[in-house]
């Protein structure tokens, strides 16, 4: 291939047909076209498949490689559903093969069955994805139908599998006769498409190629007597075409270097394939060394993959106007409803046009740092003037930034990783940056017409400028300076970190909207509080977290009420590798990390009706444990909260002006997995509610319409029984944040408030008549807060309801003669008392004079702490993070795997025999708290043989009981008075209140006895 020019380079951007965008950057002779192809590699471990959402973006197509070992992994799965989300075309490289002939000592026919198993499961995930879209459409066609008024007449029976039989989906599955599967063994230098022997084979048998492409993979055999090809191979125990003309070669020429090391053997093959062998590589120890020079030139794996990528992939001019549109579709808004000027830009990302007037769009998918003296070296193609301004400049910014002369120069400069989807990108041009809220309707609204990027555009909100400072070609490590850059190309950009923080559209026109977010498949869960060694470095440790968050797509930086500067990570591998960066590139410091801290979330659950000892209950223990309750919130503060035998918590202000009743019921758990997943379309829920609230005008997509009905009717279908009676209409607010998976339910009688599914009935005015009663953002502000950290450790509430069914404001104060109400509730009761003597207005509207004063305020607070005890009347539950966990291991090793995972509270769900191998495949849950160090401890027992892939799974409810005591007979008997043995929700709750810095009830001397020395040992 040898090293290519950068002018060839340059002259091959200009032509988008032969560019395929898939990170190092090879120029590729196919026939008589030149293609430039931009690779961008990706880490195939679980915990950086943000990386891969990066690049997945900037790409028309994608290289999937798997294992011929292991087959098809849970990251095969989510790397595919990517591509899928994406409207990326993938092609298959099945990497090493060598394996299943060194280490399995599979034969042809087994290794041939093997790769078809392989071939089988990846389609089958293909499938699945396409089977969901397609059922999507039908879906969608329908709902149009009948709001067009086509109702289907009589009796019709639903068909779920109509529509995926008339959609043509032959080119979405990998199969070797289509061309877009290459069998490789990268380590020895091999692989090949079934294209490469249908030549070999059509010169050597004289059958026509077309046929062998067709027959070469597949249930076909070669009839020696009747020198044809017939199907049928399998029911006639032939062996199939691929084992005869293919694998058998490939296994004897393995047989001949790698296992009997026979010479002779050798000069024949290597004779017969017409290679040229180096005596070095032929006298060499290694017999490797020898079989990868043969097969280098026998079967290059560059020209089989390489040869495939350009024939199979799309160039960027054949982008699908279905990915235009949905990257150009935030959020709740459709296509159809963004601005023509915006839908007009549809046509100039098509095209991929490179012409003079096409607007500039650029993606920006990632920023990542480099040295700054690799910056200064790409420099080495301008003129010696420029680099001497480059050099005097840099010394008068060194001068300027250095202030104390201890703190050190920044070392690292950040380069945009950004692709050109229309016009022609110049060095030093000005365009706009928009952020992921920005409205083209309101920019082009506001803007005047032909307006550039060098105007002021600083009252538009989420719109900046910037300048494009230098263009860089990502030659690997190194980069190079360009001028400028056409459509349909990967760069850098430089001199975009002030404006940029991981990810940004770029554009020369104002209605160009933001592109839609990346989807990232990680979810950041590890959390570690940071701190330099020596706190005189706190800045450097600042601008270090700065610096690794804008670097870093999944990793997320916090400041903490306590003032910690926590970091959020996608795993253990994930978080190493995030505080190694952290030392060595960002901050330069030794720095400290605590242990990880682990998310809980809790929860409440249905009175059990087994004791610790399966004994049943019976009704005067469940009286006795809420009389217990009840007593100890009594005692606490008995004048303004009152708590009943039925969990009903009813609590007055401070000031005696209002007084709510609210009960804590726990959902199904069903529900709560559901609002869960659901989380975006609730947020999008609540945006069109705030909207319709300040009378603004939002056009929804039917999309987003459609997925805020699906959620209101699988509430519904789920939410059935007396208790959750027309519950999904009375739904006052989620939670927290306003999209959790809590509800607040309003249960008051006589309050309808506003739905908070009025986007869904907006043509109905008899939902837009009932009002707000005052007051009404105070309850929600209480149920939030409370939801956001719960009474057990300050962990935020998960699958709890709240249903509040008293609400009254009183119409005047009580006389001031409770001396328990604090010194500053008086103040609040004469300011309310003066409020309404000196008023003829109605009670309630006179209470609420200002609605940000007192009764505001003690409202939120009176909410909260009614949710916290009417949380603590119930049994309350803590809930732990949980890991999928997939282990790959032989028989031998199986018992141990085990024990590592029993011991670490895990819990198999199920395992299974790999068909054809000795490994056992096994999958099981562990809590994410457990999981520190696990990878490490398998292979250590199982002396590297057994290796974990650990996924974020979801939350699931600790069985015990954190503030279990002994109360039966039985359970004295069973668990003695102490009742000391381990109990793992306490352990986590007492780990949390005490990182927290809240009380944590424990016995400091567990045996106090008088200590006798040995020298008075009488």
């Amino acid at each position: 291939m040898g090293h290519t020019s950068l002018e060839k380079i340059i002259s091959l951007q200009r032509n988008p047909a032969n560019i395929r965008n898939l990170c190092i950057l090879a120029h590729v002779d196919h026939g008589d076209q030149e293609y430039l192809l931009n690779l961008i590699d990706s880490p195939g471990h679980v915990d950086f498949s943000s990386e891969v959402s990066t690049a997945v973006r900037l790409c028309d197509g994608a290289v999937v490689v798997v294992d011929a070992v292991e087959g098809v992994c849970p990251q095969t799965q989510v790397v595919l559903r990517q591509a899928w989300l994406e409207n990326i075309r993938p092609v298959l490289v099945i990497n090493k093969i060598d394996r299943l002939v060194v280490e399995l000592k599979l034969t042809s026919q087994e290794a041939y069955t093997h790769l078809k198993k392989i071939l089988e499961q990846v389609n089958a995930v293909t499938g699945t994805l396409f089977t969901s879209k397609v059922l999507e459409e039908r879906a969608e066609k329908e709902e149009e139908k009948e709001k067009e008024g086509e109702k289907p007449s009589g009796d019709q029976v639903y068909d779920w599998s109509a529509g995926l039989e008339e959609v043509d989906d032959s080119h979405l599955y990998f199969s070797p006769d289509q061309g877009n599967v290459v069998f490789a063994s990268a380590i020895d230098g091999w692989g090949f498409s079934i294209r490469q022997f249908a030549h070999i084979y059509s010169e050597r048998m004289g059958i026509k190629k077309e046929v062998l492409l067709k027959t070469l993979w597949g249930d076909f055999y070669l009839n020696m007597k009747a020198k044809r090809i017939m199907k049928g191979a399998q029911a006639k125990g032939k062996k199939p075409l691929f084992v005869q003309l293919v694998l058998d070669n490939i296994w004897s020429l393995y047989d001949a270097v790698v296992i009997r090391r026979d010479k002779e053997k050798v000069e024949k093959v290597v004779t017969s394939l017409g290679v040229k062998v180096m005596a070095r590589d032929s006298r060499h120890s290694d017999p490797k060394v020898l079989l990868s020079a043969i097969c280098s030139q026998w079967l290059p794996v560059s020209q089989a993959v390489l040869s495939m990528v350009c024939e199979k992939l799309p160039s960027p001019l054949e982008m699908a106007a279905e990915r235009v549109e949905k990257l150009m579709s935030v959020g709740a808004r459709r296509f159809d409803s963004l601005p023509e000027q915006t839908q007009h830009l549809k046509t100039a990302f098509l095209q991929c046009s490179s012409e003079e007037k096409a607007p500039v769009i650029v993606f920006v998918s990632k920023m990542f740092a480099v040295d700054l003296c690799v910056c200064v070296c790409s420099c080495r193609g301008r003129t010696r003037t420029d680099l001497v301004s480059l050099s005097a400049n840099m010394e008068n910014l060194t001068l300027k930034d250095s202030k104390p002369e201890e703190e050190e120069e920044p070392k690292e400069t950040f380069v945009a990783f950004a692709r050109v989807y229309s016009g022609v990108v110049r060095r030093g041009q000005r365009v706009f940056v928009l952020g992921p809220k920005y409205d083209p309707a309101q920019g082009l609204s506001t803007l005047p017409e032909g307006c550039s990027a060098s105007d002021d555009v600083s009252e538009i909100p989420h719109l900046s400028c910037c300048s494009m400072e230098n263009l860089y070609l990502l030659m690997g490590r190194e980069l190079e300076e360009l001028q400028e850059v056409p459509a349909g190309n990967v760069l850098g950009i430089g001199g975009l970190e002030e404006y940029v923080l991981k990810s940004a559209t770029l554009s020369t026109a104002p209605a160009c909207p933001p592109f839609t977010p990346l989807n990232f498949e990680a979810t950041p869960i590890v959390r570690v509080a940071i701190e330099p060694k020596h706190p005189s470095e706190m800045p450097k440790l600042v601008r270090g977290m700065r610096l690794l968050n804008q670097a870093d797509p999944c990793a997320e930086v916090l400041i903490q009420e306590t003032g910690e500067h926590v970091l959020v990570t996608a795993g253990e591998v994930h978080l190493q590798r995030c505080l190694d960066d952290l030392r060595d590139r960002f901050a330069k410091i030794e720095i400290s990390a605590s242990e990880p801290i682990i998310p809980f979330r809790e929860t409440v659950v249905r009175p059990p009706k087994v004791d610790m000892v399966n004994e049943e209950l019976g009704k005067q223990q469940k009286v006795a444990i809420i009389h217990q309750v009840k007593e100890a919130s009594q005692g606490r503060s008995s004048d303004t909260l009152h708590l009943d035998s039925s969990g009903l918590v009813t609590l007055t202000t401070p000031n005696r002006l209002a007084t709510v009743g609210i009960r804590a019921i726990p959902l199904p758990q069903e529900v709560t997995r559901l609002l869960e997943s659901s989380s975006e379309v609730i947020r999008t829920l609540e945006q069109v509610n705030m909207s319709l609230r300040e009378g603004k005008s939002l056009d929804i997509s039917v999309r987003t319409l459609e997925a805020i009905s699906d959620l209101k009717a699988q509430l519904e279908s789920l939410l059935q029984g007396r208790k959750w009676r027309n519950a999904v209409e009375r739904i006052w607010a989620f939670g927290p944040r306003r999209y959790g998976p809590n509800i607040l339910l309003n249960s008051v009688e006589g309050y309808q408030r506003p739905s908070v599914w009025q986007c869904l009935s907006r043509g109905d005015k008899a939902s837009e008549a009932t009002a707000l009663r005052d007051f009404d953002n105070s309850i929600i502000s209480g149920f939030q807060l409370a939801a956001l950290s719960g009474p057990m450790c300050e962990e935020p509430l998960m699958g709890v309801c709240f249903s509040v069914e008293r609400w009254d404001v009183q119409s005047t104060a009580p006389p001031q003669h409770q001396d328990s109400v604090e010194d500053d509730s008086t103040d609040h009761e004469a300011t309310a008392e003066s409020n309404m003597e000196g008023s003829s207005e109605t009670p309630e509207v006179a209470a609420s004079s200002d609605c940000y004063g007192p009764v505001s305020g003690q409202l939120i607070a009176a909410v909260k702490e009614a949710c916290r005890h009417a949380f603590q009347a119930q049994p309350q539950r803590l809930m732990a993070a949980m890991y999928t966990c997939e282990i790959m291991a032989t028989a031998d090793v199986l018992g141990r795997v085990y024990g590592v995972l029993g011991k670490r509270e895990g819990r198999v769900l199920h395992e299974e025999m790999k068909e054809g191998t000795d490994m056992f495949i096994i999958k099981a849950v562990l809590p994410v708290a457990e999981s520190f160090g696990f990878a490490d401890e398998i292979r250590k027992r199982t002396s590297g043989l057994a290796s974990p892939q650990l996924v974020f799974s979801h939350w699931e409810v600790i069985s015990s009981d954190p503030y279990w005591v002994p109360t039966t007979e039985e359970e004295y008997l069973h668990f003695g008075e102490k009742a000391d043995s381990e109990n793992q929700a306490l352990k986590y709750m007492n780990a949390v209140r005490r990182r927290k810095g809240l009380y944590v009830e424990e016995k400091i001397v567990e045996h106090a006895e008088k200590q006798r020395t040995l020298g008075k040992n009488k």
